[in-house]
């Protein structure tokens, strides 16, 4: 049988099946047939649907629809839901929720040998949330019988996935994903393991968001065209929504929105440049909150890898406007990358404990489940320091094993192998003849120039260089970092 891994994703939950070496996704159809589960519930008399039937009914009944059950998992009551006598909890739906996908899921592919959780980063953000989020978890995997074998954090596992893109094992990852009610953005370090280095949560960044705004500017639009106004009606505002929603996911160039009527049919054909143009201010806000995470990170964007998710690169303009501030490294993560991910890691080395309280919560995994780049001799990153002081003044030594060197006032200063006749000889272990990285200064401003570049065919960045900033290099199992320093000169005596 195979492991089977679930991307618990409130756009939508995705699956992944590993077996026999291959890893691939497979679809879970709910009553109506519809493979998409995203997280809404919709109650109707003494009953709930689940995933697209109760998005389907979002702007129908707007009272008896509920979607931030598993952003925000807790015992509390839902309060938006419009119900007489007691309301349920967001951690009941999600149970309800997570029971009939797993109907639904074993209907599809029969009982799996085990089950490994991708869970938002949100769940696993401090001790206390995650005693709340994952308890509530291994509850309803005690109740259901799940054969969980693990939960990993979802930006690890998307990391994992070997249909992915490899990345570079030397640089920050940062990993944006769009989830349903906001972003999650997580840095990441691939030192000896994958490791999350910090995390946050971007609200009011979400699908829901987009796409409520992208319905009502296209719906302006079709109305100028047509003078059908979408609103007049919850039902039609609904199927503008699912067009929109369509148009959105899958990328196309163009759409034409068609409403029919018991007297006539409107059409307006939509071109994603619309999208583009429409989705300005949710991406510069997102953008914005990219920026900032990486700055507070004390890192630069141009040496950066950012992972975009299947939800993310879908955002339209995003990956433009995140390349015009300085995010060059973009790789595109597949659809369902957690869920393939989580797969893997569960197939190769995970287990289905007797007890479910030992059940292990990943926040890093193992180099070896995730797909990155080949290894080369060398590599070098820049580590910008968290110091907040601005400006902080051009460093004029550069200190390696406690020795300065004088940066001195030419236009390049190179850091590397000894045999390369380098300013400032390496250990070593660094012996390597292409081991040469150089410092250039422009306009009294000293500038990092990424030599590994060429490596993985992209062109060049540079950074700014800093004092506290550090050169950090690793040869194989060898490390050293060069710190630049601002020594002041010297006061001179008075005559």
């Amino acid at each position: 049988m195979p492991t089977i891994g679930l991307e618990l994703c409130d756009a939508g939950f995705l699956t992944a099946a590993h077996d026999q070496s291959e890893t691939k996704l497979f679809a879970v159809a709910d009553r109506q047939g519809a493979t998409d589960w995203p997280g809404f519930a919709y109650h109707e008399g003494n009953t709930f649907s689940f995933g697209r039937a109760a998005e389907d009914m979002w702007l129908v009944h707007p009272r008896r629809v509920a979607h931030t059950f598993w952003s925000q998992l807790a015992h509390d009551s839902v309060s938006t839901l419009s119900l007489t006598g007691r309301s349920p909890s967001f951690s009941e739906l999600s149970f309800f929720y997570l029971r009939e996908f797993h109907q639904r899921l074993v209907a599809a592919t029969g009982a799996p040998e085990k089950l490994v959780l991708a869970v938002p980063g949100s769940y696993l953000k401090d001790a206390a949330t995650e005693e709340e989020k994952i308890g509530l978890l291994l509850g309803m995997a005690t109740e259901l019988k799940l054969p969980l074998a693990g939960i990993v954090d979802m930006a690890c596992a998307a990391l994992c996935d070997p249909r992915a893109p490899g990345f570079n094992p030397s640089r920050p990852i940062i990993v944006v994903d769009v989830h349903l009610e906001g972003t999650d953005l997580t840095l990441l370090s691939a030192d000896e393991r994958l490791e999350r280095q910090q995390f946050i949560h971007l609200p009011h960044s979400g699908q829901a968001h987009l796409l409520k705004h992208l319905t009502a500017t296209m719906g302006n639009r079709f109305l100028r065209h047509t003078a059908f106004d979408i609103l007049e009606d919850g039902r039609v505002e609904q199927m503008f929504f699912r067009q929109t929603k369509d148009f959105l996911l899958s990328g196309a160039d163009e759409h034409r929105y068609q409403i029919n009527t018991t007297s006539r049919s409107y059409e307006l054909l939509a071109k994603h440049e619309q999208l583009t143009h429409d989705a300005q201010t949710f991406v510069t806000t997102l953008v914005h909150g990219v920026q900032t995470f990486v700055d507070h990170a004390a890192q630069a964007p141009a040496l950066c890898t950012v992972a975009l998710t299947a939800r993310s690169w879908a955002v339209p303009g995003l990956e433009a406007k995140l390349r015009a501030v300085g995010f060059a490294r973009q790789i595109r993560l597949p659809l369902g990358a957690a869920a393939a991910g989580a797969a893997r890691i569960g197939a190769n080395r995970l287990t289905v404990p007797a007890d479910l309280a030992d059940v292990p919560v990943e926040l890093g995994v193992p180099l070896s489940d995730t797909r990155r780049v080949a290894a080369a001799a060398w590599e070098v990153r820049l580590a910008k320091s968290s110091r907040r002081s601005d400006p902080r003044p051009v460093p004029t030594h550069a200190i390696l094993d406690g020795v300065g060197h004088s940066l001195g006032h030419t236009a390049r200063f190179t850091v590397g192998a000894a045999n390369a006749r380098t300013d400032l000889a390496l250990p070593e272990p660094f012996s390597s003849d292409d081991c040469v990285i150089p410092l250039v200064r422009d306009a009294g401003q000293l500038w990092f120039i990424d030599p590994t570049a060429a490596r993985h065919g992209e062109i060049p960045p540079r950074a700014s260089v800093d004092s506290g900033d550090r050169l950090v290099l690793k040869s194989g199992n060898s490390t050293a970092e060069v710190l630049f320093a601002h020594c002041p000169a010297p006061e001179r005596p008075p005559a």
